[in-house]
């Protein structure tokens, strides 16, 4: 059986809201961006930043609920600027003929408040 990797969950747009260089590494984001999204805690993502061209990948803290928060954190907070725009994506590993049908959970939230709509 083939399997393929395809878009599992993305936040598309939303600003960077903090970069802890002295953190031992991840994206922290608002639980609510994650639930919309379908996404977990400790779930790797790609992170693609509007601004600098920057891609690169880690994984996923909890943040506060409803505070907006997206937070790049450790090395990951080198290939940011508080104010930019990213894209947050998640991937899934299915059958070939499974992932024609599928459709990945996408999320548009206000790029000023990082809030969804």
């Amino acid at each position: 059986m083939m399997t393929i990797q395809v878009l599992k969950s993305k936040i598309h747009r939303v600003t960077v809201t903090e970069a802890d260089l002295n953190y031992i590494g991840s994206i922290t984001l608002d639980p609510a961006l994650m639930a919309a999204a379908n996404m977990i805690e400790g779930e790797k993502v790609h992170i693609l930043n509007c601004n600098n061209g920057e891609r690169f990948e880690t994984y996923i803290i909890t943040g506060p609920e409803n505070s907006g928060v997206v937070c790049l954190n450790g090395p990951a907070a080198r290939k940011v600027a508080v104010g930019d725009v990213v894209i947050v994506c998640s991937y899934a590993s299915m059958e070939f003929e499974t992932a024609k049908t599928f459709k990945p959970w996408i999320v548009f939230p206000d790029t000023a408040t990082n809030r969804l709509l």
